[in-house]
């Protein structure tokens, strides 16, 4: 498919992965792209999903929008993530059916497979189990996509997929402690101390729990490599193949950013899923993606950002 040619929606365009997606496309010579503002559509709502479809009228959508956090957040905000994040997916899906769009690419992600999952994740474990209790309302919402990506593609014939990314960090990640990630949390911890004097950081749980994770660059390729060449309905993990300790990741960037201070657990803090590691060989089959980034390469590059923008505790503005 060329998509120079296509008008293209990119839902949560201005977030972190979506302007990372809307680069790589302007790199394609994608011309038509638009990017609904909250303020101006909200994908909740069947009216906005309409108008957004009557004024852009798009070939492709697109479906990058989340209400998503680290534990902390979905501790606290489970029916939210829960309710935006399924009413979103489920009303642009429906509404881009109706309305004819060619092809739409639902993002979903790693928080919907089973907490004790088999490690490596494959596609095909996905309904085996409940997932992680502290973020299964945010994981089951996205989850539901794949059931009416499939639904859909078996009654309407209507092009679907569905892309399960591991955790992404990467600048222009947030750095916000209430919502972030890992990753971009323990950064800015260990760069603040730097900044302040301080002589330890203190992180949750024991750092015996291992993630998978991909640059943001990566996950945009992937996400632009699928549009492209995958039509099919089966799911298809989008990751790096690569397993790292909370412990060992934290002792990198600790390492990375020139903290000489302590790392103190929070054992009353949970760790969240005891392992997360996906089998990547269907990107690579079915439309030939491998990440190329490495994680070393990855922090070098993220920590470089945040402590070239300090101010920029949330997501960069596009």
């Amino acid at each position: 498919m060329n998509l120079a040619k296509k008008r293209i929606v990119v839902t949560g365009g201005s977030g972190f992965l979506g302007s990372h997606v809307v680069h790589q496309l302007r790199k394609l010579d994608c011309t038509d792209i638009f990017i609904p503002r909250s303020h101006e559509y909200d994908l909740r709502k069947e009216h906005d999903v309409n108008k957004m479809l009557q004024d852009f009228r798009p070939d492709i959508i697109l479906h990058l929008a989340a209400v998503v956090g680290g534990i902390g957040a979905n501790q606290k905000n489970p029916g939210k993530y829960f309710y935006d994040n399924l009413i979103m997916g489920t009303q642009l899906m429906e509404q881009s059916r109706l309305f004819g769009v060619e092809k739409f690419v639902a993002i979903g992600t790693i928080c919907s497979y089973p907490k004790h999952a088999s490690v490596p994740f494959q596609e095909e474990d996905i309904w085996n189990g409940y997932p992680e209790e502290t973020n299964a309302p945010y994981g089951l919402a996205k989850k539901m996509m794949l059931v009416q990506s499939q639904a859909y593609r078996e009654q309407y014939g209507f092009n679907s997929i569905y892309l399960l990314p591991v955790n992404l960090y990467g600048p222009g990640d947030n750095f916000d402690l209430e919502t972030s990630h890992v990753i971009p949390a323990i950064i800015r911890k260990c760069v603040d101390a730097i900044r302040n004097d301080e002589k330890k950081i203190v992180l949750w749980g024991t750092g015996s729990v291992t993630r998978e994770f991909i640059y943001v660059e990566d996950a945009a390729q992937a996400i632009i490599a699928a549009t492209m060449s995958y039509d099919q309905s089966e799911p298809v993990n989008i990751g790096s193949g690569h397993e790292i300790s909370i412990k060992s990741l934290a002792e990198t960037i600790k390492q990375l950013s020139g903290f000489q201070g302590e790392i103190e657990w929070d054992k009353t803090k949970p760790d969240g899923q005891p392992r997360r590691l996906l089998d990547v060989t269907k990107a690579k089959e079915r439309f030939g993606f491998a990440a190329q980034t490495s994680l070393l390469a990855g922090l070098e590059k993220t920590i470089a950002w945040y402590m070239a923008h300090p101010h920029m505790q949330g997501r960069i503005p596009t």
